[in-house]
C-alpha cells in the first residue's frame, strides 16, 4: 500500500469518494491512502451516508484533515473492517499525545465532542474509505472539538504522515502474518 500527503489545500466535498480519485489526481495506482488538509463541506446530495440523509445532518468543517483510502479486491465487510483500524490508529496517534479519546463505533470523541466524521463504501472496483479529523471545529453542525482551535495539536502534517504509516505497516503487517501458518 501506498500513502502520501497531499501539500495543497483541498476542499473536501464528497465527490472525492469515487473510484480511482487517487489515481486520476495524484498518480498513485493500487492500494493507497492520502492524507489533506482543507474545509470540509458535504451536502446531502453528496452523502453516501443513508442514515445522514434520512436524518438531514450534513458534514461541516472549517478546517479538516481528510484522509481517503482506496483498496482493491476487498468486500464491504472488511472494509469497514479496515475503517475501524484507521479510527484505532488516530485513536493510538492522539492517546500517545496526552488526549483521552473515545471510540464508538468509527467516531471519536474527546469531552463528549465529536471530533471526526467517517464512512466506508463500495465501488464497482474497490472499497474506499474518507476520514476526516476537525482541526477547527468554528461552525460544526454539532457539539465538535478540533486540533488546533480547541487540543492545541499544531504538528497536523507530522499526526497525518504518522497515521498513514502505522495503517500502511499494520496492513502490511495483517497480510504477512497470513501467509505463516498452516492451514488445519
Amino acid at each position: 500500500m501506498k500513502y502520501e500527503l497531499i501539500n495543497k489545500e483541498i476542499k473536501y466535498e464528497g465527490h472525492q469518494l469515487a473510484p480511482h480519485w487517487i489515481y486520476k489526481n495524484f498518480k498513485i495506482q493500487g492500494d493507497s491512502i492520502v492524507a489533506f488538509i482543507g474545509e470540509c463541506e458535504v451536502k446531502l446530495s453528496e452523502m453516501v451516508d443513508i442514515e445522514d440523509v434520512i436524518n438531514n445532518e450534513p458534514i461541516y468543517s472549517k478546517s479538516m484533515l481528510s484522509f481517503i483510502t482506496e483498496q482493491f479486491n476487498v468486500d464491504l465487510i472488511e472494509g469497514v473492517f479496515r475503517q475501524r483500524l484507521l479510527i484505532c490508529i488516530i485513536k493510538e496517534s492522539l492517546e500517545s499525545r496526552g488526549l483521552k479519546v473515545e471510540r464508538s463505533g468509527d467516531d471519536l470523541y474527546i469531552d463528549g465532542k465529536k471530533l471526526t466524521v467517517s464512512i466506508a463504501t463500495k465501488s464497482l472496483t474497490s472499497i474506499l474509505i474518507h476520514t476526516g479529523i476537525n482541526i477547527n471545529s468554528d461552525g460544526a453542525p454539532v457539539r465538535a472539538c478540533g486540533l488546533e482551535n480547541d487540543l492545541g495539536i499544531s504538528d497536523v502534517k507530522e499526526l497525518a504522515i504518522e497515521i498513514m504509516e502505522k495503517y500502511t505497516k499494520e496492513l502490511e503487517d495483517i497480510i504477512l502474518a497470513s501467509t505463516k501458518v498452516r492451514g488445519v
